[in-house]
């Protein structure tokens, strides 16, 4: 079966979707799954840098109040699945460009569910910059691939015109929302 799954990397909803992908998949062992990922950008015009994280959610959700109920929220929900996130260790909310290419990168090698899960986890548990290039740099070689190949991808032009194309590609489907899961096109 095939599953194409549409995502961000700075989605909270999108952890908690692929969480709930791994469990179904780990509980129909009987069937065969081809996952693609596919790069859905929530914040398109997105500074390279990045932004402060309470400025962020203040101008998002309305408010530290508001922002706040939401986060509890989607924590209520990540809990039912043995998530919790750590919305508090987030200090900057990045441009996910450079970390959508490092699953487009390690997808290559049938890697792109355990590259997104570690992205999701190193933002959303320890709170750290998936836009920093030696954090994504730190998060590839820590699941075994050469630290020098990965800069020179993450320096080079590599995939990126492929990355923002996908991302205008899943607008047109009329996928406006996400996590969003195509089965079987």
């Amino acid at each position: 079966m095939r599953i194409d799954l549409i995502f961000d990397t700075i989605c909270p909803w999108c952890f908690i979707g692929k969480r709930q992908l791994d469990l179904l998949v780990a509980q129909k062992k009987n069937l065969n799954f081809e996952i693609n990922w596919h790069s859905f950008f929530l914040n398109p015009g997105m500074p390279l840098e990045g932004m402060d994280y309470q400025e962020y959610t203040q101008k998002k959700f309305g408010g530290k109040l508001k922002s706040e109920k939401i986060y509890d929220a989607i924590n209520q929900i990540a809990k039912k699945i043995n998530l919790e996130f750590n919305f508090a260790r987030i200090k900057q909310v990045p441009n996910s460009l450079d970390s959508h290419r490092m699953v487009k990168l390690a997808s290559r090698q049938n890697q792109g569910g355990e590259m997104l899960e570690a992205l999701y986890e190193s933002y959303f548990i320890m709170g750290r910059n998936i836009g920093d290039r030696s954090v994504l740099i730190d998060i590839g070689t820590q699941l075994g691939y050469d630290s020098i190949k990965i800069k020179k991808y993450l320096f080079s032009d590599k995939d990126i015109v492929e990355t923002l194309n996908q991302n205008q590609s899943t607008l047109r489907l009329g996928i406006s929302g996400i996590p969003a899961f195509i089965f079987d096109d």
